[in-house]
Formats: structure tokens, sequence, C-alpha cells
């Protein structure tokens, strides 16, 4: 089938060439994005694959119809960006890639709190300048601290595990039923309240919903304890961006470690290092010395993207041949297990 394959890069050209050997598909690489402005480059194909920041709204999906498609392949576990009830009505059949590594996310995850914890990134630029105080780069131990996991699905009982590891106390927040975890993997249910005031960490690994949306607002941050460390390697916008710079200023919050941004569209994925970065918000929380932003990279292993591949093109081939499509989305459904 040819497939129309937006917002791609490199890596992502490479990966899905290497798992196209087994699957024969004709795939035209594109690297705009999937927008309304962008649907005539997929004229004629009747599938299209699609990434986090394209925006699939019912004016592209009309466009997308217009031109022959009749398929959109996500090649991401969310679907917020796709307009599920424009797709249904125009007969679109859309699917996604539910879990690729969780892994990755989870790891990503660990790795920025290590890195805040121990100031490594501050330390690391002081070094190359040639300083080597150690000046207010004092840490703390993550054995015995109290992490909070907010969102229990396949990434987050993977970051439980590890953190485990560490000897860390394990509160969870989780609106869907939990597997059993076993008595190897103590992790305590509370409500969110409980676990805004006890952790010493929180980290977010729910879907973004309209339930979600804001998920950490001025709110939620008054609940936590002072001084806690937040990482967000879900959706950007499960975080009041402005009201957690406030708190990062008040210093109620001690260090944010983010993966994702609610106003990433147009900016990550992008090399804008010529450009002058027209987000202040954004602009004013790259300020913070206590905060790591990383591109919307946590998914960024070569076992992930393989994955991706693999799942997306095993999507486009079941649709082909008229099998029932395992990782449908519909409007019907309103959650999603990151």
């Amino acid at each position: 089938m040819r497939v129309a394959v937006f917002d791609t890069h490199r890596y992502d050209r490479e990966s899905f060439d290497a798992v196209n050997v087994r699957y024969g598909h004709e795939l035209r690489y594109f690297e705009p994005r999937l927008t309304a402005d962008t649907v005539a480059l997929a004229a004629g194909f009747p599938a299209v694959c699609s990434f986090v920041n394209d925006r699939v709204d019912a004016a592209a999906l009309g466009g997308l119809r217009d031109g022959g498609v009749r398929l959109v392949a996500l090649r991401s576990a969310g679907y917020n960006q796709v307009d599920l009830g424009a797709a249904a009505r125009l007969g679109l059949r859309v699917v996604r890639v539910p879990d690729y590594s969780p892994h990755a996310v989870a790891e990503h995850t660990v790795g920025l709190v290590l890195a805040l914890d121990r100031s490594i990134h501050r330390a690391h630029d002081r070094v190359r300048d040639g300083n080597f105080s150690l000046e207010g780069l004092v840490g703390f131990d993550l054995y015995g601290k109290t992490v909070g996991i907010v969102g229990l699905g396949r990434i987050g009982r993977v970051v439980a595990r590890i953190f485990h590891g560490f000897g860390c106390r394990l509160l969870a927040s989780e609106r869907q039923p939990v597997p059993d975890l076993g008595p190897e993997l103590p992790v305590r249910l509370v409500e969110r309240a409980e676990l805004y005031r006890e952790s010493d960490i929180i980290t977010l690994h729910v879907p973004l919903t309209p339930e979600t949306h804001h998920l950490i607002d001025e709110g939620a941050l008054a609940q936590m304890k002072p001084g806690v460390l937040i990482v967000n390697t879900g959706r950007g916008a499960l975080i009041d961006t402005r009201a957690l710079i406030e708190a990062l200023k008040a210093g109620r919050v001690r260090a944010a470690g983010l993966d994702v941004y609610e106003e990433e569209e147009g900016v990550f994925f992008q090399d804008l290092s010529d450009s002058v970065l027209k987000d202040d918000v954004l602009a004013r929380l790259l300020t913070f010395p206590n905060v790591i932003v990383t591109a919307h990279q946590a998914f960024l292993t070569h076992e992930a993207l393989a994955a991706i591949a693999d799942t997306t093109l095993a999507n486009v081939t079941a649709f082909e041949q008229g099998r029932p499509l395992q990782h449908e989305v519909t409007p019907a459904i309103t959650t999603g297990r990151p």
C-alpha cells in the first residue's frame, strides 16, 4: 500500500525502511507536519502516517478524504491531535501504536530525576567553563524518598520498578483498574491529594483527556510538599506551565524535568537555533537553572523506533488485507494508557 509519511526525520526514515523490508509497502516521506495546509501532499495515497504534533483536525481530515485517503496511521500512543468524531463521520479509520517501549520513556523519566537531583546539567556546564566549584550542587539521596506516580499503566509500572530499586517508597494515583503488581513491587494506591501531599518526587504518566488537561495547576501545586521535584514525560498539557513557573519562582517546586510542553507544536522536533524563540512562556521556563527541558525525546531509542515502525506497518497491512484493526481508535474510546 502507498503510504504518505508526514513529519519525518532521518531516524524515522531509517527505522521505517529497515522494518518495511518485511512488509513491502510503498513509503513516501514528507518533512512537513500533517495539517490542513499540507494535506495536498497526500493526494492519491490511500493511507497517511502522522506523528504527535501533526494537526489532524476536521479540516485536515476532510482534505485527506477528498484526496483518497482511507486510513490515518498514527505512529504514537496518544491521539488527542486527531478529531476522532470528524474521522468517523468522514469514513476514515484511525489506528495508533499503543505500546512501543515503556522502558524508553520510564528510563528517560528517571534520568531527568537523577540529573535534576544531582545538578548534573549545571555541573557539566561549569566544568566545561573551567569552574570546578561544588557550591549550589548539593542533592539528596533517592533512597527512602517518596515517589508519587500519577498513572500506573505500562510506563508507570516500569517507573515504579526502577524507583523501587533505588529503595524509594512508592505511591500511585490511578483511575483505571490496576493489575496485581505482586509483593515484590509495594505500590500503595492513594487519592491524588495524598500523593501530592506526601511525595518528594511526582512523575506523570496519564493520557491527555479533558479530565487530565492541566492536571497540575495552581491548586494541585499548592497541595504539594514544599521542595517537590516534578517530571512530565507524558503530555505537555498535563501541566499548566504558567502555574508551574510561579511555583518555581516562589521556591515551592525544587525542580522540574519536562520532556513535553503544552505549546510544543511548531517548536519541538525543529532546529530553531538560528531563530528567536517566540514563545515567551517557554523562554521564561528555560531561564531556570533547576529546570531541564528535553524536546519530546523520551521515546527515542533504537528499540522504541523499531517497535513503532513495526506496529504502524502491521496496522497498515491489516487494513490493506481487510483484517480487524487491533489498534483502532474511535470516538467511543475516551482514555488511552501510555
